[in-house]
C-alpha cells in the first residue's frame, strides 16, 4: 500500500452511494491517495468501504474512524483482512472507541475506559482465527488517539495513530511518542475563504458538536486551550487553530506545518459556506481540495 502524504477526509451521509462514487473516483482523478470515512449514525464504514475500493482503481479507502462499539473484533478482523485481500491492499483501518453519548446513548453499549477497551479489543483482533485467504501483505491498523496513553498504544500495539481535530502542535508531541516507524496520518478541516468572519462561522458551525465531547475537551486543555477559548461556539483563537482558511498558500502551510512536525500522511477535509450544523452531513468543497494540491 503507498499511502501517500496527502489524503481527503469526507463524510458520504450526504450523498447517494453512486454519487459518493463519483466524489472517490474525482478525489482519485486528482491525485489524493486516500479517501477517509467516518462512522456514526449512518452507513456501515466497511460496507462502504468495499463499494468504494470496486469503484475506484488506485484510491485508498481508510475509515475515520471504524467504531470499535459496532462490531465484534473477530468480526472487525475479518473484515480488514477481506477488504485487503479483495482490494489488492487499498484499505486502511482506523479504528476508535468513538464517544460515550454515541456509545451509551445511541448504540446501547456501555462506554468502558477508552485506553483498557481499546487495548483488550487489538489482543483479540491478533488471537482471531481467519481461514479464507489471506492478503498478499498484512494490512495496517491504526488507533484514533488524542491523549499520550492512547497514542503509546498505538504505538505499541497497532501501526500507528490517526488523531483528529489537532493542531501541528499536537502533531509534534504525537510523533515523540509514536516514535519512527509508526504511521502518523492527521485530519485538518481547510476552507477556501479570505472573510474571516464567514470562515469562522464555518468553523464553529462543524465543531459546535465536538465541543460538547469530552475526548475532545480534555486533548484541547493539554493543548493550552482555556475555558474561554472553548466556550461560546469557541473562540477565534480556537477556530483558527482547528480550521486552516484562507487562500490556497494558507492551507499548503497549513499543511506543510504538519508534515513538518512529523506527520506520515495529512487528510484535509475541505469545508465551504454551505456547511450545515452536522459535521456528518457536510459536503467535500472540490475547489478547497485543488488549493491544497500542490502542497
Amino acid at each position: 500500500m503507498q499511502l501517500g502524504k496527502l489524503g481527503v477526509w469526507g463524510s458520504l451521509e450526504a450523498y447517494s452511494a453512486r454519487d459518493g462514487a463519483d466524489l472517490a473516483r474525482t478525489v482519485e482523478s486528482m491525485g489524493f491517495a486516500a479517501l477517509w470515512q467516518p462512522e456514526a449514525v449512518g452507513r456501515n464504514v466497511l460496507v462502504h468501504s468495499s463499494y468504494i475500493l470496486s469503484n475506484t482503481k488506485t484510491l485508498i479507502a481508510a475509515t475515520g474512524i471504524a467504531n470499535i462499539y459496532a462490531r465484534d473484533a473477530m468480526s472487525m478482523r475479518s473484515a480488514q483482512l477481506g477488504l485487503a485481500e479483495q482490494s489488492g491492499g487499498r484499505f486502511l483501518l482506523a479504528m476508535g472507541v468513538s464517544h460515550a453519548p454515541m456509545v451509551a446513548g445511541v448504540r446501547g453499549h456501555a462506554y468502558e475506559k477508552p485506553v483498557a477497551t481499546m487495548r483488550a479489543y487489538l489482543e483479540r483482533m491478533q488471537a482471531s482465527m481467519y481461514l479464507a485467504p489471506q492478503p498478499a501483505e498484512q494490512p495496517k491498523t491504526l488507533i484514533a488517539a488524542l491523549g499520550p496513553k492512547m497514542l503509546e498504544l498505538s504505538a505499541s500495539h497497532a501501526d500507528g495513530a490517526h488523531p483528529y481535530n489537532v493542531t501541528p502542535e499536537h502533531t509534534a508531541q504525537a510523533r515523540k511518542i509514536l516514535g519512527a516507524g509508526k504511521l502518523l496520518c492527521v485530519e485538518q478541516k481547510v476552507m477556501l475563504e479570505s472573510n474571516p468572519d464567514v470562515a469562522r462561522d464555518v468553523g464553529r458551525k462543524v465543531l459546535g458538536p465536538y465541543l460538547a465531547l469530552e475526548n475532545y475537551v480534555s486533548n484541547w486543555r493539554r493543548l493550552g486551550f482555556t475555558d474561554a477559548d472553548l466556550g461560546n461556539g469557541g473562540s477565534d483563537r480556537f477556530i483558527d487553530a482547528m480550521v486552516a482558511w484562507g487562500d490556497a498558500q494558507a492551507i499548503k502551510a497549513r499543511i506543510r506545518e504538519h508534515w513538518d512536525a512529523g506527520a506520515d500522511h495529512v487528510c484535509i477535509q475541505a469545508l465551504n459556506r454551505a456547511a450545515g450544523d452536522n459535521p456528518l452531513m457536510l459536503q467535500t468543497d472540490i475547489k478547497t481540495l485543488e488549493a491544497a494540491i500542490g502542497a
